[in-house]
């Protein structure tokens, strides 16, 4: 394993968000693969930022040659951290996400929806989790999938430990160092587009608007996919 990247094609690593997993890439993942491009979509712990930041970046670290960080909502604070690292990251998708500079949370970002979850475990036990209500989740995650879509996505919800909102990034964001895209989702309701707008130019990142919910992976995965193949370009 090595770090260089010399030589070596790039791979996109796929990060999911809150309230999912993996799977959520798989039509995404489906097209990169059939378009040649390597693809590593590990599991997100989603216990807290710095930490789910070190285990994506343990993560990167055994690929041998360089590679592009992709985070989808959530997942993008993991790799705004991750990326820093990773000295094999060469840049950064961000798709209906954050743009977290050091010292700030998720809370104290543009996170207004947080007030609409649940405690999916006891509010006073250290390790407290949270979800999205089931009659709240096809509207504020998923409006432009079906209703039978979003029901299934309630009700498969992963919950994420209520630390991965409150903890702040505590290294310097990878974006400042590293070249980065942001994919804006205007019919957002857990990430204000506006807010997206924001973070994408502070990062000064090449950005695409696209009218889709929080879940434009699954609503418009050809999107998403010829907006990171761009990426994977740019960077070759």
């Amino acid at each position: 394993m090595t770090e260089s990247g010399v030589g070596e094609p790039l791979t996109a690593v796929l990060v999911h968000g809150a309230f999912t997993d993996a799977s959520s890439w798989a039509a995404v993942t489906d097209r990169l693969q059939s378009a040649g491009a390597a693809v590593w979509v590990p599991a997100n712990p989603l216990r807290g930022l710095n930490r789910d930041g070190e285990s994506i970046a343990r993560l990167v670290r055994q690929i041998a040659g360089p590679v592009l960080l992709v985070g989808h909502a959530y997942g993008g604070a993991v790799i705004t951290h991750a990326g820093s690292r990773a000295g094999n990251v060469r840049g950064l998708v961000f798709v209906a996400s954050y743009g977290l500079e050091r010292g700030q949370s998720i809370a104290g970002s543009a996170a207004t929806w947080l007030t609409s979850l649940e405690w999916a475990t006891d509010a006073a036990d250290g390790a407290a989790e949270l979800l999205i209500p089931l009659a709240r989740f096809g509207d504020m995650f998923a409006a432009d999938l079906s209703l039978h879509r979003q029901d299934v996505l309630a009700v498969s919800q992963r919950p994420i430990a209520a630390a991965a909102f409150t903890e702040v990034l505590g290294l310097a964001p990878a974006w400042k160092s590293l070249p980065s895209w942001f994919l804006i989702t205007t019919e957002d309701r857990m990430i204000p587009p506006a807010a997206q707008w924001t973070a994408a130019k502070r990062m000064g990142a090449t950005t695409l608007e696209v009218a889709a919910s929080h879940a434009v992976l699954l609503s418009q995965p050809e999107t998403v996919t010829v907006f990171i193949l761009k990426a994977l370009a740019a960077l070759r």
